[in-house]
């Protein structure tokens, strides 16, 4: 009797995990092309409102409030200030797993320059000084699918069963915001989730759909250092020793660390993004500090890289007789690792419904994203890709015409439509076919 029960519960369980059979995709799909279309309209004027005014990682107090508002009205349950300024909206409908459904709250320090009549002229503190603030990775573009994903899944309840649970994360750009959410109780106040899927725009061709097995974006190290020299008048460099040369000099020599001392084929860059030294055209200053990302997916790779990245800087301070650098080194993110039974089952039914726009991702995305640490953490999952560049201007970059700018670019401007559509009905694919049919 006991074998027999422990058998029932073993069903039960395997029940609770997952549907038996896949989604019967042609079926849903003409009530979820119509449901998007006539959400799109809402969607629209969110994503564009939320473009305008974008918001640095961990100020996003309006943005987050604006979501939770979306998903007050759409009857979840929702809990603000998780993480500092991420929220949870979670909704119930019957027995069944838990999907965690997640997007990035937060923009970047930096000026657009793409013209849209919603460009974003805001600006905000950062580090100390005042910056405009652009949405320049496509988060505005994710929080639209985010919403209109909940409100396509409850649209269709009766198709489904299980609980979802949205969050919209804070300090994705930091990679501050997932370890945060984490740390703050995600998984023991509002349940440890079955299943977690996130989605990301990219330059490919708007409404292309697709996914990756195995690691799909790279590990992400931060580089700070600071060179200590001997500051004068700049017409007396000879009394001096100057910082910004050490600066210089490391910027270009690092560079050999990836051509000479790592392996060809395998992955790694090092880029210096910031640089802060000195007051005055005629001074040189005592000091001059560098900030950059490694990034690489080999742990042997890695550990090279960041040892020649020490000897690089400790030697360039040699050469110039300067006292031994400040470096520091942190691992910020791991590369994400896509689970390969919940990617293959999203796989299938995203070439059902979008059949040639459904493609592999070819390549590892050398960008980083904390999205990693909620898999880490225990819960399978996979990270998605959708095209929202005008097909045209990837068709004109190819014949010669201009390059196609990519995220983090302050020309990035993704093509709403049909971008939104395509990522609202291929996030409402994927978390219906990981639930049990009603």
């Amino acid at each position: 009797m006991r074998i027999h029960k422990l058998m029932l519960g073993t069903a039960l369980l395997a029940l609770m995990a997952g549907p038996a059979l896949a989604l019967d995709v042609a079926a849903v799909k003409p009530g979820l092309q119509a449901e998007v279309a006539a959400d799109y309209p809402h969607l629209l004027a969110l994503y564009k409102d939320i473009h305008a005014h974008p918001e640095l990682s961990l100020q996003e107090t309006h943005t987050a409030a604006k979501l939770a508002g979306e998903m007050r009205a759409l009857g979840l349950t929702v809990t603000e200030g998780v993480g500092k300024t991420g929220l949870v909206a979670i909704y119930r409908n019957g027995a069944g797993p838990t999907i965690m459904i997640r997007t990035e709250l937060d923009a970047l320090p930096m000026e657009e320059k793409t013209g849209l009549a919603y460009a974003s002229h805001d600006k905000a503190m950062w580090n100390g000084r005042e910056t405009f603030v652009d949405h320049s990775c496509g988060h505005d573009v994710h929080m639209a699918i985010w919403v209109g994903t909940a409100k396509a899944l409850l649209a269709m309840k009766d198709k489904w069963r299980g609980t979802l649970m949205f969050v919209a994360q804070p300090a994705e750009e930091t990679v501050q915001g997932a370890r945060a959410m984490l740390d703050d109780g995600l998984f023991t106040r509002f349940g440890r989730p079955n299943y977690a899927v996130a989605i990301h725009d990219s330059p490919e061709a708007a409404g292309t759909v697709m996914w990756r097995f195995g690691a799909t974006t790279t590990t992400r190290d931060t580089l700070d250092v600071t060179f200590l020299g001997r500051g004068g008048h700049g017409a007396m460099p000879h009394l001096t020793i100057d910082p910004v040369v050490m600066a210089a000099r490391f910027v270009e020599d690092i560079q050999t660390v990836i051509s000479r001392e790592k392996d060809p084929v395998a992955f790694g860059v090092v880029t210096i993004g910031a640089m802060e030294a000195g007051s005055a055209a005629n001074i040189i200053p005592d000091h001059a500090v560098l900030h950059g990302t490694v990034r690489t997916l080999d742990d042997a790779v890695r550990a090279k890289m960041l040892d020649g990245i020490r000897r690089t800087a400790n030697g360039v301070a040699v050469i110039s007789g300067a006292p031994s650098p400040k470096i520091e080194m942190s691992l910020d993110a791991h590369a994400i690792l896509n689970d390969q039974n919940v990617t293959s089952r999203t796989s299938t039914v995203l070439k059902q419904f979008f059949g040639a726009q459904a493609v592999e991702q070819p390549a590892v995305n050398p960008a980083s994203e904390d999205f990693s640490e909620f898999l880490r953490a225990g819960v399978p999952g996979t990270f998605l890709t959708v095209g929202a560049t005008d097909p045209k201007l990837i068709a004109a970059a190819a014949t010669g015409g201009a390059l196609v700018p990519g995220n983090h670019s302050p020309l990035f401007a993704p093509v709403p439509e049909p971008t939104i559509k395509a990522g609202v009905e291929a996030m409402t694919l994927t978390v219906m076919n990981l639930l049990p049919k009603s």
